[in-house]
């Protein structure tokens, strides 16, 4: 299996993928089409996963069975989860499916490591938008006005998430997120391709409240 994702190897996408901290050069669509061939097989995800290789770990999230990790596997594979995009795939296709998703996004959120906590605001944005019965939604507020502008990348980037789809989900708490990201200027400055919405949470905010209007 190594050998075949070796095979499909492309310097130029490895160029690009490095510039964000992701050392592998598969084009995302071919690995998508191999997953499709393989369907799923847990053990096999498993093995590929024990690697360590950002391209086998990538296929592994797409081909295992969510629900068949247990809470501490998924939580030590989170801590090994080196790359953004085998953190965001493991995140997204894996441990919001499983069972134990909600015991780790309380346990991550508190967690000192900050790849580890960026987990936890990443699962938190999911309920945000989807599920926000029992959130403390002024609690998190507090938070992300606290913490935000001096997280780590990674951390302040899930926070800024968070502190967007709160402002886009829940009129009530709009003004307040706005204001929070303002005062903070957290992304003001990130460079955006035209026809790209901005990640400054004000920008972002008021694009998607006009796109749902």
């Amino acid at each position: 299996m190594l050998a075949e994702l070796a095979a499909l190897e492309d310097p130029k996408i490895r160029a690009v993928n490095e510039k964000h901290g992701d050392d592998h050069g598969v084009n995302l669509g071919q690995l998508r089409a191999v997953a499709k061939r393989l369907k799923t097989q847990q053990d096999l995800a498993r093995q590929l996963w024990a690697t360590g290789d950002t391209a086998a770990r990538l296929l592994a999230t797409l081909i295992c069975r969510p629900k068949a990790f247990e809470r501490d596997e998924l939580d030590a594979m989170i801590r090994a989860a080196d790359t953004p995009k085998v953190h965001d795939w493991l995140v997204n296709y894996v441990v919001k499916k499983s069972p134990h998703a909600e015991k780790l996004r309380v346990a991550w959120l508190a967690d000192p490591e900050p790849v580890v906590a960026s987990a936890g605001w990443a699962l938190t944005t999911e309920r945000v938008a989807k599920r926000p019965e029992e959130l403390d939604l002024d609690g998190l507020l507090d938070v992300i006005e606290a913490e935000m502008k001096d997280a780590p990348d990674r951390l302040q980037w899930a926070m800024n998430h968070c502190l967007a789809q709160i402002g886009i989900s829940h009129p009530g708490y709009r003004a307040r997120a706005v204001e929070i990201g303002e005062r903070l200027e957290v992304l003001k400055d990130y460079p955006t391709p035209p026809n790209c919405t901005s990640p400054f949470a004000p920008v972002w905010i008021a694009e998607m409240v006009r796109r749902q209007g």
